[in-house]
């Protein structure tokens, strides 16, 4: 697996968030038994940047906290499948993550495996969808130590 990361904000980044990133994506993995190699490109946007990019590409003017690109082609140098990219809004996961009362890691932990479930095909358009998706989530981020 190749995690392509992009920071694009003055916040630092560490060792620890990345790891949280890693787990969080394996843990996803292996849940849905996905198998083939994959690579993922994670960028760490602005509040202003993440609303900019909502606006061009879901035709919605406001912040949102993660944005899911799935691409799916493989990546004739590597034989890995682009699985897609996970854009992350850090000023808004700080936000949610005081306004949940949890650990900043956690909420990066819960907008990873939210972006990848999207990455694998899964939305929330309609109640039944949601409640498929949010189980997912929740079992996943307590497989990896990140359970409210």
């Amino acid at each position: 697996m190749t995690i392509f990361y992009d920071n694009r904000t003055s916040c630092e980044i560490g060792d620890d968030i990345k790891s949280i990133i890693k787990k969080v994506i394996d843990e996803t993995l292996k849940f849905e038994d996905y198998t083939e190699n994959v690579e993922i490109s994670l960028s760490f946007v602005t509040n202003d940047e993440i609303k900019m990019l909502n606006k061009q590409y879901r035709e919605i003017d406001k912040i949102t906290d993660v944005l899911s690109f799935p691409l799916g082609d493989e990546n004739p140098e590597t034989n890995e499948i682009m699985l897609g990219d996970i854009v992350i809004s850090l000023d808004r996961a700080e936000e949610q993550a005081n306004e949940y009362g949890h650990e900043f890691k956690r909420e990066i932990g819960f907008l990873t495996v939210h972006s990848m479930l999207h990455l694998l095909g899964y939305d929330h358009e309609n109640k039944e969808d949601e409640e498929v998706m949010f189980a997912k989530q929740e079992d996943i981020l307590g497989r990896v130590g990140l359970n409210r």
